[in-house]
């Protein structure tokens, strides 16, 4: 609300009850959702409700959920970034909700996206850090070497796009969701920006021109209107 407390309703189990953590809700910025969860920022601090296998409990981390900036959400986990660069994970770990095995590495992380089950975090010398299901890009040890000079990060529901400083794309995950990119790599030159389908992607090329990939039936193939597209 305007006086930034929050009222919630629907499926109590799911997060449509937060009379427990009511008089906590105060101060709030902004509030990231899992399928069965909310994560309230409120001056630094973050507080959770709803299903606790769904991020909903943040007890085990809260001790360390402070100065945070952000908090980005999967379908059942939460990540939260501090203002010194640090991310804490918490939720069902098969949707990334533990990051311990790349804790080292998430130091001064600027940025985080994320899928319906893996995190992709952006750190401050442009490489990327990702943990999560393997297949959804949680693992992006095949492309790896190439996250050099990361700039920006998208994703659809099980892959993730990254533009670089030379405005090349690298792409990691489920290749039916826009993972594999190899089609149309010569394409992806000068772009400017990428968005997103469930399966699919589309970029911006400075010249004006949209390249896709991903599954045809969610906007993956734009042969048939490519011309209407470059005309415009």
């Amino acid at each position: 609300l305007a006086d930034e407390t929050v009222i919630c309703w629907g499926n109590p189990a799911c997060g449509g009850d937060c009379s427990m953590v009511q008089d906590q809700l105060k101060n709030v910025q902004s509030i990231q959702a899992t399928s069965g969860a909310f994560a309230a920022l409120a001056d630094g601090l973050v507080v959770t409700w709803g299903n606790p296998e769904y991020g909903g409990d943040s007890t085990q981390v809260q001790d360390q959920l402070w100065n945070v900036q952000t908090v980005q959400s999967t379908k059942a986990a939460f990540a939260a970034l501090s203002a010194d660069g640090f991310v804490i994970a918490w939720g069902d770990p098969g949707f990334g909700g533990d990051s311990t095995g790349v804790q080292s590495q998430l130091q001064t992380v600027q940025e985080i996206a994320s899928n319906d089950l893996a995190f992709a975090a952006i750190l401050c010398n442009g490489t990327v850090v990702t943990w999560g299901f393997p297949q959804y890009g949680g693992d992006s040890s095949a492309v790896q070497a190439q996250l050099r000079n990361v700039q920006s990060i998208q994703s659809t529901a099980a892959a993730f796009a990254a533009i670089l400083a030379d405005e090349t794309v690298i792409c990691w995950g489920t290749p039916a969701y826009g993972g594999d990119c190899s089609m149309v790599q010569d394409q992806l030159k000068n772009v400017q920006s990428i968005k997103a389908t469930d399966r699919a992607f589309a970029a911006l090329r400075a010249n004006g021109v949209v390249v896709t990939w991903g599954d045809p039936e969610y906007g993956g193939d734009s042969t048939q209107v490519q011309e209407k597209i470059c005309s415009m």
